[in-house]
This record gives structure tokens, sequence and C-alpha cells, in this order.
């Protein structure tokens, strides 16, 4: 996922998220997305608060747009964010078929004139704001399935008040890999991610803990901006990973911390309470050399047990 400041530039297929400080920020940053559409013929599609979609149509007039008439020829459609999801919560979820039929039609009507088509939308944060986090995330989901189908660039929006809380972190993140860009202020951005941050993923015994463990540990240094941490925490976790898998035979649960100082933290948790052995293998052995390498890489390395079973760490990157 790239940073980029630029929300004028989207391409069709485009998923791009802000983290805003302030309404007039938003506005300035969404009129311009809005606008720049609209002058070269395009569609516009608006899912917003009343106090937003206020707000847009001010910067679209300043911009010298003819509001009301882009409304009246169907160039501006504008929707109410609640409105819109109570139409496609169940219980606290979003109902796929109604999603399809409340904001998919909508937006394959603008599609069919082979126009270009500029979608914004804040369900998501209202969604999140209400406690609905997994419906936040599964309608990003939707979103997404529906930018791979139609020709259109999609631009949603979070308050940074909203996302900053440490117990949505874990949320916050997924959200971020849910996007193919992030626009907004370069220096607002590392706000959510200065200080400790701890990630857990935990998987089922079987041969796809190791790989899935990589592309975790992956995605999360990049998302943390520590990219060149990636190739020494990737052989880590998987060490640990498959030995646990391996040896273990339960769930196993990968947890990643970045700690005050900027260490890097991993750690396996097994329901195995044996300690790890390490080994010495013989030159000619595909195998035995995990703890090795694992010593080898990090600072600092050991075993805890915990409850019924134990957790195997390492940390590194200070």
């Amino acid at each position: 996922m790239s940073l980029t400041p630029d929300p004028l530039l989207p391409a069709p297929h485009d998923h791009v998220v802000q983290f805003y400080g302030h309404d007039d920020e938003l506005a300035e940053n969404v009129g311009r997305y809005l606008s720049a559409g609209l002058e070269a013929g395009g569609t516009g599609i608006v899912i917003a608060t009343v106090a937003h979609r206020r707000a847009f149509s001010d910067r679209l007039a300043g911009a010298g747009v003819d509001v009301d008439r882009a409304r009246a020829d169907g160039a501006l459609v504008l929707l109410d964010a609640a409105e819109t999801m109570s139409a496609l919560l169940v219980d606290g979820r979003i109902a796929p078929h109604r999603f399809e039929k409340v904001v998919g039609d909508v937006v394959r009507e603008a599609t069919a004139a082979r126009r270009p088509v500029r979608a914004y939308g804040e369900i998501f944060a209202l969604l999140w704001g209400e406690g609905h986090v997994t419906a936040a995330l599964e309608l990003e989901a939707l979103w997404n399935g529906l930018t791979l189908e139609a020709e259109f660039s999609l631009y949603c929006a979070y308050p940074l008040a909203l996302v900053e809380g440490e117990g949505d972190v874990d949320a916050f993140h997924e959200v971020r890999r849910q996007h193919s860009a992030v626009v907004g202020d370069p220096l607002v951005l590392p706000r959510l991610q200065d200080g400790p941050l701890e990630l857990t993923r935990t998987y089922a015994p079987g041969l796809r803990g190791p790989g899935l463990a990589r592309r975790f540990v992956t995605e999360t240094l990049e998302a943390w901006g520590r990219p060149e941490l990636v190739a020494d925490a990737v052989v880590i976790s998987s060490e640990l990973v498959t030995n646990a898998v391996l040896h273990a035979g339960t769930d196993v649960a990968l947890t990643i911390s970045r700690r005050s100082d900027g260490a890097i933290r991993l750690a396996v948790r097994d329901e195995n309470p044996a300690a790890p052995r390490g080994r010495r293998a013989a030159v000619s052995a595909g195998s035995g050399r995990g703890l090795s390498l694992v010593a080898a890489i990090s600072s600092s390395w050991g075993a805890d047990v915990v409850g019924g079973g134990k957790v195997v760490w390492a940390q590194f990157g200070r």
C-alpha cells in the first residue's frame, strides 16, 4: 500500500482512505477529488453525513461546479450515510445482499454510462463509532469486491480521534491493508504508529501456519514502517511457528510486538509445556538448525511456561 498526499490521482479500481484530524481537512481533499472527476465529465457518488454533504457541496460550488444542476443531471448522487448504514445492517453485521442492492446498483448504474466514476463513503466510520468494528471491516471488503467488478475509484475516511484508541490498533492495521493508498499528511499519520503496538494471529495445527505467519509478519512490519526488519522477522517467525506446528500439535498463536524502545518481539504460544530443545545438526541434515538461526539473528530469545503451554520468543531490531 502506498502513501499519497494527493487524492486527485486515483485510477479506476483504486480504494484510498483518509485518516483526518479536522472536517475542513476532509472537505478540502474530498472536494478536490470530486470536482476533478465532475470537471472531466464524470459522475460523483457521495455517501456521507448531512454536515459533510453540505461541506462537500460548498467546496464543489467554490470550484465552479453547479451542484443543483449536477444533481438534477445525475452527475452528482448524494446519499445519507446513517440511512444507508441502517439499510445494510442486520443484527450488527453487514448483509451482502443488501449491499448489492443499496450500494452496488447505484455504482453499476453510474458506471454503465461509460463515464469516469468517483465514489466517496463514510459509513465505515459510523459503524466503527457505534462499536460495529467487524461490520466496518466487512463493508470495506464488500466495497473492494465491487471495485474489482466495476470501473470506479473509491475514497473513504475515518476521523483520527476514532481510530487512535489503543484497543482498535489491530483493526486499524486491517483497515490500512484493505486500501490501495492512504491519503493524508505524512506528518499526521505516524501518530497512529508511535509507541508500543501488539498484534496476534492464531493458526490451527497444520502445514499452512508457517506460510500464513510469514505473510502476517511481513505485512505488519511494512505497515509499521520497518521493512528493513522483514527478512530477519520472516526467518524467526517461520522457525518458531514451524517448531510449534511439528512438535506441539495444538493451535499456535503468533504475537508481534513493537516495544517502546523500537525493538520488535516475536512470541509463539502453543499448548504443549515441553521446552524447545536445540540440537547440533549434521552438515548434511536438512533440518535441525531452527533455534540456532533464531539465536544468531535475534538479540535475545527464550521460552516461558505459561498456563498449560509455553511461549517461545525472540527480540531484535532496536
